[in-house]
């Protein structure tokens, strides 16, 4: 973690912990907002990427890379790769937001739109790795994407040592397995909670032993962490280190995104919106005074939002 951090130092924004009297006041919590929102290519994502590109061989750097996404990881492997003239070819689900396959072309990857979900595009990336023998960049289940994602809380704790709990979005379990063990190894006592939609709940089922734990679909707004089952792994990792895990609804994170735009003049993707969502919504199952929220990104696309504004019109806030 310690390479990564020095590695990533030069390269991504040290991104501001900001805090808000409203949402202290509406929680009953001190928050503190890791704000990847505002980080280069709109996520914490190419923390991850970029550092996994740094590791490879130039005989590697020479076969280009493949990489499959449900956006930000996409724009991370992209802008990573451009800055080391590597080539690059990303697939993604094909309802991908416009905003982010616009943005990954142009950093120069190019990209492949299929499937409902990101399973089929990384089976559609794998099958292609095969034939072209690229080196695959995985969103999540890489020890070095981990590694990358993991400085965000070492950033954190530097910025505030005392926050007692980290609360963080999941989809494949890269970020929130990064996010463990680097806490962890500062403060062995601080408390790591999960957040999924409801509508891709496949790590919660996992980590609770409750329904399906591999999905045929998923449906959410939140589309960053729409994936059908967590990563080999990654799930070992949350297992042994991460604390709780929670789900939140569409109209939940619909009336986050909107809160946070209106209300801390934050313009946040549906996945970025998730991790605030279940501490305005499940507020009371969050034993915290001092929380870190990881606001992972803000790739949203605008055209979205007044869907999402009459989503969030009837959800009441769940706080104290």
């Amino acid at each position: 973690m310690a390479d990564a951090a020095e590695q990533l130092k030069s390269v991504v924004h040290h991104t501001s912990l900001a805090t808000s009297s409203t949402l202290n006041e509406m929680t009953g919590k001190e928050v503190y907002m890791k704000m990847e929102n505002q980080q280069k290519t709109g996520a914490f994502k190419i923390r991850g990427a970029f550092y996994k590109i740094s590791q490879l061989t130039k005989q590697e750097m020479k076969r280009g890379v493949i990489a499959a996404s449900a956006g930000n990881h996409a724009q991370g492997v992209a802008m990573a790769a451009a800055q080391r003239g590597i080539k690059a070819k990303i697939f993604m689900p094909a309802h991908t937001p416009q905003a982010k396959t616009k943005a990954t072309e142009s950093y120069g990857a190019s990209i492949v739109l299929t499937g409902e979900s990101f399973q089929e595009a990384y089976e559609a990336a794998v099958e292609e790795q095969k034939r072209s023998q690229a080196v695959f960049i995985h969103p999540f289940d890489d020890p070095d994407v981990m590694a990358g994602q993991g400085t965000i809380a070492l950033e954190m704790l530097h910025d505030e040592p005392s926050l007692d709990t980290l609360i963080v979005p999941v989809g494949g379990g890269g970020l929130i397995s990064g996010i463990a063990v680097a806490a962890k190894s500062i403060n062995p006592d601080i408390k790591i909670i999960g957040v999924q939609s409801d509508g891709a709940s496949a790590t919660y089922n996992n980590y609770y032993a409750c329904g399906s734990t591999a999905l045929s679909s998923v449906s959410t707004i939140a589309d960053g962490i729409a994936v059908k089952r967590p990563g080999e792994l990654t799930l070992p990792l949350i297992r042994k280190y991460v604390d709780q895990m929670l789900t939140v609804s569409d109209k939940e994170i619909a009336a986050t995104i909107v809160h946070l735009l209106e209300r801390e003049k934050a313009l946040v993707e549906g996945a970025g919106a998730a991790a605030m969502a279940a501490l305005l919504f499940r507020g009371e199952k969050i034993a915290s005074n001092k929380c870190g929220v990881i606001v992972s990104g803000g790739n949203m696309d605008i055209t979205r939002l007044p869907s999402i504004d009459k989503m969030s019109r009837k959800q009441k806030y769940n706080v104290v």
